[in-house]
């Protein structure tokens, strides 16, 4: 039997599962795959296990050295420490509890060095093999200087980056287990996309065109329009256009202070060109949440993919509980979250998740090309410090400093003649600017309070021609913090009660 080979598809397996050994592959890169799997044997072995191997290795080697009590405490604190690592090897779901940051370096750390640029007895004569002039500029990728993924799939192992593998599919591990434990526990898989949300819609887009191409080779751009009930933002639907399908938008109304899209106008949008349509939940007031539920009943009954751009709603249980009614209810083929907004990473990453496996497998068939690891890598290491528990009391924080806006911004507004508006919003408050010059945006930058939408009918924003008034919008997204709330108050009794 030739030990160097393994079964199912390379490039489509998943690391962190067990393979089986067989006598034959047609695998183009077998002869590549005994590094990868000397390392994934470990995982599949128990990591557990090695750690108990290391432990005794080290007892051996330094009991000559010291008292047996004082080796074992410091044995003990050692085995404390690395215990997570082991634990989230094992287990592949965030942790309860937040990690140190020093814990997630020293993971990050072990998984670089198994990466083949590591090798300084490896003849590396590729066109691509990792090279970099410094060890700063490594370091600026956290040692992961092949990226992640292959040409034809941005999930897909690479046999030179066994660590950046285990890396990578262990983020879309960790992404999954998060979303079904604040609230989506239908979705069957996920992925860390290594681009922001708009690129992530598109590439959701591109799958689904794939899909129709596969239907109708001959016609490929017959179901060309996707639907979009209308959204002042000009990412999506950047979007749209970047994936080859055309914009089709339909029109909102006012319903008291807010803007909703009714139903009924959408499905008389639908027709032989239809492609898919693109719902969202979480966006600026006036617009409220779009009726994801009924769409989802709809594009089950049409046949119509659904992709639901949730930019900023898995930090929400309104939002949360929203996409839950969707999925049972109907169809929806990707939600799409960004990483900065819901987990607190620096900008360019997205998660993308469905309740059906084989979609997410498409959407990593899409990507051209391999990807930076930093994306991968800052959303991993955030929901890691974070852990579930930390988590959800930045859901709960959230909660609360939406309603502290609500309610110092409600008794500005009623002292300076101005009203709330009644908008259902969980994570944003408006109110009315009636009177005041178009400059109040610029005001409050040079207050150093930054973040505001101030709209005047007739801008874009409103997701409506000409709404009724000039308004004032105010977030209070996860992670901000008690005293970014108490200094925009005083700032704002400073512009519009003049103290």
């Amino acid at each position: 039997m030739n030990r160097n080979k393994v079964s199912g598809n390379w490039e489509n397996r998943d690391p962190l599962k067990p393979a089986r050994i067989r006598s034959s592959c047609t695998c183009k890169d077998c002869w590549d795959h005994v590094a990868v799997r000397k390392e994934r044997t470990v995982i599949r072995l128990g990591i557990q296990g090695e750690n108990q191997v290391m432990r005794e290795e080290l007892r051996r080697k330094l009991s000559d050295m010291l008292d047996d009590n004082i080796l074992e405490r410091g044995l003990i604190l050692l085995d404390d420490h690395l215990k997570p690592l082991w634990t989230l090897f094992d287990q592949r779901q965030v942790p309860m509890d937040g990690w140190s940051d020093e814990q997630v370096e020293i993971l990050f750390k072990i998984l670089a060095r198994m990466d083949t640029d590591k090798d300084e007895k490896a003849a590396r004569v590729g066109e691509r093999e990792g090279r970099t002039p410094s060890g700063y500029v490594l370091s600026l990728a956290e040692g992961f200087a092949h990226g992640i993924g292959r040409s034809g799939n941005i999930a897909a192992m690479q046999p030179k980056a066994p660590g950046g593998s285990i890396l990578n599919l262990m983020a879309d591990r960790l992404a999954n287990s998060l979303l079904k434990q604040v609230g989506l526990p239908r979705v069957k898989a996920s992925i860390v996309f290594p681009v922001a949300t708009g690129m992530s819609i598109a590439s959701c887009l591109a799958a689904i065109h794939g899909n129709w191409v596969r239907k109708d080779k001959h016609n490929p751009w017959k179901r060309g329009e996707v639907i979009v009930p209308r959204l002042d933002h000009r990412s999506p639907l950047k979007g749209i256009r970047f994936s080859g399908f055309t914009p089709r938008i339909v029109e909102g109304e006012l319903d008291g202070h807010g803007v909703v899209v009714p139903l009924e106008h959408i499905q008389e949008a639908i027709g032989p060109g239809t492609g898919a349509i693109l719902s969202t939940t979480a966006f600026f007031p006036p617009r409220q949440p779009d009726c994801i539920k009924k769409i989802a009943k709809l594009c089950a009954d049409e046949g119509i993919p659904h992709v639901v751009n949730n930019s900023y709603g898995i930090q929400s249980t309104r939002y949360l509980a929203l996409l839950r009614g969707a999925i049972d209810a109907g169809r929806i083929d990707y939600i799409v979250q960004s990483t900065d907004k819901n987990f607190l990473t620096p900008v360019g990453g997205a998660v993308v998740t469905s309740p059906s496996k084989e979609k997410i497998q498409a959407l990593s068939r899409v990507y051209a090309g391999r990807a930076s690891a930093q994306p991968i890598l800052q959303f991993m290491a955030s929901v890691l410090i974070l852990g579930i528990s930390g988590y959800k009391k930045l859901m709960e924080q959230q909660v609360a400093h939406r309603d502290y806006l609500e309610e110092e911004v409600g008794r500005i507004a009623s002292r300076a003649g101005q009203h709330l508006l009644d908008v259902d919003n969980p994570i944003a408050v408006a109110m009315s600017v009636n009177g005041l010059s178009k400059d109040l945006g610029g005001k409050l930058y040079t207050l150093r309070v930054t973040g505001p939408k101030v709209i005047f009918p007739g801008d874009f924003g409103s997701c409506i021609d000409d709404y009724p008034e000039p308004y004032l919008t105010l977030n209070a997204g996860i992670g901000a913090r008690n005293e970014d709330f108490e200094r925009l108050i005083g700032k704002l009794e400073e512009v519009f009660l003049d103290k």
